[in-house]
């Protein structure tokens, strides 16, 4: 590849107070990253080319206000319009791909190639704290339960003291949350794997130094768009790079110990181990159903700080395995920029999971209906089926390339039965044929969407146990057949309640309980 141009002066645009004028930025992508991207350099002063395959009436009409360019139309290769803008930096959205046609033209120019958290965290001073210092970046990714964690060490934070906002991949882009006018102490930003790898391009300049940083847990996921499991492993890493005080990581997955542990970190950075057992010094766990903290506090050898108990979390509904292990790396980032633990056992008295996330649909006629539609690969779907073991299974849709026979090897042979829908049932179906062939199977048809969830509530109220529950957690992506994995939740949601009120189990056990 050939060695980025004009590197001396895109090395001194570390500062929103910068000479941005006049930089040529090509920005690809007009969804809600991608204007955000746009909108933040027209501001700094930048010439500005938006490309995009499509875009909302919306965005291509504010896009000119804004004061930039638009070019809409194939990008399968580099458009004329991008040849003759010939921009010093390309700005790309996450939902382009290493081997997107423009990447590579964008790396075989020579020219710069940064993601938006990148651009972001040049610009972070923009709004300043009282001692005129940007807000601290705190960084979550894994492979499952990111944006739980974010949004539970952003509630911590914010009892604790501090002005926090949740940000990146959760929903809100980092580059809103830099730009707005409140300012804050902390950005808790949630970032994928793919704003990782861009994060990875970054030149000395544009390194990101995170105050702490989490990897929750690592296992196979989005390897079409990384090209192999190594180097979606490789992208998750990066979120440790330059983290200066703490390295927050699952004792339970030895892959991410070993990223903090080949990682390049700033000196006095610690390793802050989590997992559900009694914890050593410098770690997060649980000894005799309390929450504890071994790591925060003076005399962590010998002592241990009480956090919140697992009686607390069963009443409110945060006591599954996988979420107390969120609730642990969340206190781990908020204790390390110094939330008092009271301020965490408060602010978890409060805290409820987000819709689709195993959230109870409804308790009725002796069966739990559980929705974890949000459950889109094997490992998100293994935590589901271990707290929930008997259950009558709900999976399929889109695999991204990730088989499952793992998966169903594993927690998938706990299944009470299996109901398979989606695009791709023959390959699931042959799966639990060679690997859990003791687990009832069903294929799910059907050709409109509307159908397909009444036919799932229909077949599995007629095979689960009475006192069973029946779980949505596909371990897969939805949009074979759905908008997205929150569509999918809510039509089997409405396709249970509508369930209940044909009276199907009119023996009852009183009234449905919808939470």
């Amino acid at each position: 590849m050939a060695q980025p141009r004009m590197s001396s002066r895109l090395d001194s645009l570390t500062s929103w107070r910068a000479d941005w004028a006049g930089l040529r930025v090509a920005v690809l992508g007009l969804s809600v990253t991608g204007f955000s991207a746009a909108d933040t350099l027209t501001e700094l002063g930048a010439e500005v080319l938006v490309l995009s395959e499509s875009a909302s009436e919306e965005y291509e009409r504010l896009v000119p206000v804004i004061g930039a360019q638009l070019a809409i139309g194939e990008l399968d290769e580099a458009p004329a319009a991008l040849v003759a803008f010939a921009p010093d930096v390309v700005v790309a959205s996450p939902g382009f791909a290493p081997s997107h046609p423009l990447i590579r033209w964008t790396q075989e120019q020579g020219i710069a190639l940064w993601g938006d958290v990148e651009l972001a965290w040049r610009v972070r001073d923009k709004v300043v704290r009282d001692d005129g210092t940007p807000a601290d970046w705190v960084l979550i990714t894994g492979t499952n339960g990111k944006t739980t964690t974010t949004q539970l060490a952003a509630t911590l934070m914010r009892e604790g003291g501090l002005r926090a906002a949740p940000c990146g991949n959760i929903g809100i882009p980092v580059l809103d949350a830099v730009r707005d006018p409140a300012g804050f102490d902390v950005l808790v930003v949630e970032l994928s794997s793919h704003q990782l790898w861009y994060i990875g391009q970054s030149s000395a300049a544009g390194e990101l130094e995170p105050h702490s940083s989490v990897c929750l847990n690592l296992a196979d996921d989005h390897l079409v768009w990384h090209g192999s499991a190594d180097a979606y492993r490789a992208a998750k890493a990066f979120v440790y790079r330059n983290t200066r005080v703490a390295c927050v990581y699952n004792k339970a997955d030895i892959a991410t110990r070993e990223m903090v542990e080949e990682a390049d970190v700033r000196e006095g950075a610690r390793a802050i181990g989590f997992d559900l057992g009694v914890p050593g010094p410098s770690d997060f766990g649980i000894v005799d159903g309390i929450a504890v903290d071994r790591a925060f506090i003076e005399d962590r050898r010998n002592s241990a700080l009480e956090l919140t108990t697992i009686d607390d979390l069963v009443a409110v509904g945060l006591s599954a395995p996988h979420i107390v292990q969120n609730i642990l790396a969340a206190s781990a980032l908020a204790r390390a920029v110094g939330v008092p633990a009271e301020a965490i056992h408060r602010a978890l008295q409060g805290f409820r999971l987000d819709a689709h996330r195993i959230q109870v649909v409804a308790r009725h006629a002796g069966i739990t209906w559980i929705d974890d539609s949000k459950a889109t690969n094997p490992h998100a779907a293994a935590s589901s089926l271990r707290a929930y073991p008997g259950a009558v299974w709900v999976l399929g849709g889109d695999l991204k390339g990730v088989d499952l026979s793992d998966l169903i090897a594993g927690a998938g042979r706990t299944a009470g039965a299996a109901l398979i829908i989606g695009v791709e049932r023959a390959e699931l179906v042959a799966a639990f044929e060679r690997h859990a062939p003791d687990v009832p199977v069903i294929e799910v048809v059907s050709a409109e969407t509307e159908e397909i969830m009444t036919r799932v509530v229909e077949t599995a109220a007629g095979i689960v146990a009475d006192g069973g529950t029946v779980l949505l957690a596909p371990a897969a992506a939805s949009f074979d057949q759905f908008d997205s994995y929150a569509d999918r939740g809510h039509r089997f949601a409405e396709a249970v309640r509508r369930w209940i009120d044909r009276g199907s189990a009119d023996d009852s056990d009183g009234s449905p309980v919808a939470e």
